[in-house]
């Protein structure tokens, strides 16, 4: 299959971070033309207009588990959150409930324009999660989360042994691991120190150096999250999990908002991978990350919405825009700026899954992984003589989204899902929602 994006403004990211104008042409799952006109045949040819051709967002941290719970668990800090709504609402789901909330949050991310995502599923039933994913056409690095601590906080519904989580996640690993032509990935997620055994963890850490996995967790998003881990490991997030072994390019860590020196030494020493998730840090009130002095520094840094429950939406186009601003008041007006961020979305995405080679950035030899951004609504107007970074940063929102593609398949055109039955879709996760609620105790 051959189509040809004729007409674009093609904001490439690549080294030279060039803009053209032209046309790009795609072959089954790759681009192989950028630039000028392109005059081969094609199965489909898809006029813009000049609508900017982006690469498709990469979202390093999101929790698909949890978009079926949208709107249940507002105004609470972080370990309330998880103990009261969260945590129950997790360990409520059944295999149907968990791919429709899994499907709820891949048809908006494809709305946004997202097309790659790190993902953290819940203690069960995650195959049906690796399911939707599959079905619908993302591209993803998702795994079990896993929860072997079992203190008081922790429902019943989410406790697990520690080989049970381990057995799991290999076998996970081994049956799901490289499936739809690659685009979905296996990775080891326990959820945090505070709900895992050094015994897990250090497994976990073996593991991945075994079968070059990556490992997805969160660190150091609360106070109180680091007062628990210090009383019961000695130390602080950031050094035990090296300790442990964890810390390295493999390690992609969400949050890091509460770092010592010597933590932020050791993560940008051992480019440990950074998801810096704005929203849900406003919105959790648990603070705002360091992202400035750690980019200066070099540390690897990439964005995420996080869950639909601490967030409200999946929206990459809003999370661009607050990584951007809540940093301006403390830093001054020039921190931030909007290429910068914008990178983080694309390559520094790519880089932190270890993609940088076939995503990220629309050439010749890479994935057709993109999206159409049209600039013609009010709020993007006059929208000539403007730099498109500061658009696609400041102005562009989710719903100006034209088309989304991954893998070369179009799975969103004109506002319409293609892989996705929507009417299905509510119903089904309407009946899921009330089924969730009612077995978790919280209706």
């Amino acid at each position: 299959m051959r189509i040809l994006f004729k007409n674009a403004k093609i904001v490439t990211m690549n080294t030279a971070r060039e803009i053209i104008e032209g046309d790009l042409l795609v072959e089954g799952s790759l681009i192989v033309a950028v630039g000028g006109v392109i005059e081969q045949p094609a199965d489909q040819v898809i006029d813009l207009h000049g609508d900017l051709l982006i690469p498709g967002l990469i979202q390093t941290h999101i929790h698909l588990c949890q978009t079926l719970f949208r709107g249940q668990a507002d105004d609470l800090e972080l370990l309330d959150w998880l103990k009261l709504k969260v945590w129950p609402l997790e360990g409520g789901h059944d295999p149907e409930s968990l791919y429709d909330s899994a499907l709820l949050g891949i048809g908006e991310l494809f709305l946004g324009g997202t097309t790659t995502i790190v993902d953290m599923e819940t203690v069960h039933y995650t195959e049906h999660a690796f399911k939707a994913i599959l079905a619908s056409g993302l591209r993803a690095l998702s795994g079990k989360v896993m929860m072997d601590d079992c203190h008081k906080d922790i429902p019943p519904s989410l406790r697990e042994t520690t080989e049970a989580s381990l057995q799991e996640s290999v076998d996970l690993f081994e049956k799901y691991h490289g499936q739809g032509n690659g685009r979905l990935e296996v990775a080891f997620t326990p959820r945090f120190v505070i709900s895992c055994t050094d015994t897990l963890l250090r497994e976990v850490s073996r593991y991945s150096r075994e079968k070059n996995a990556f490992v997805h967790t969160h660190a150091s998003e609360n106070r109180s999250e680091i007062e628990i881990v210090e009383s019961t490991r000695g130390m602080r997030n950031i050094i035990y999990l090296e300790k442990v072994g964890l810390t390295g390019p493999k390690l992609i860590l969400a949050h890091c908002i509460w770092l010592d020196d010597a933590e932020k030494e050791i993560l940008i020493r051992t480019r440990t991978r950074i998801s810096h998730c704005p929203s849900s840090n406003l919105k959790l009130a648990s603070g705002i990350a360091p992202i400035p002095e750690m980019m200066r520094r070099g540390a690897e840094i990439s964005l995420g919405a996080d869950g639909a429950p601490c967030n409200n939406n999946l929206d990459g186009f809003r999370e661009m825009r607050h990584a951007a601003l809540i940093q301006k008041p403390l830093h001054g007006p020039t921190v931030m700026p909007a290429q910068s961020v914008f990178e983080l979305a694309t390559l520094g995405g790519a880089r932190a899954i270890g993609h940088e080679h076939d995503l990220g950035s629309l050439e010749v030899g890479k994935k057709a992984d993109l999206a159409v951004v049209s600039l013609q609504g009010l709020h993007t107007w006059p929208n000539e003589h403007v730099d498109v970074y500061s658009q696609l940063v400041y102005q562009a929102t989710s719903s100006d989204v034209r088309l989304t593609m991954v893998d070369g398949q179009i799975v969103m055109k004109d506002r319409q899902l293609l892989t996705i039955d929507v009417p299905r879709l509510k119903e089904s996760s309407t009946r899921s929602l009330k089924r969730v609620t009612e077995r978790a105790g919280l209706k």
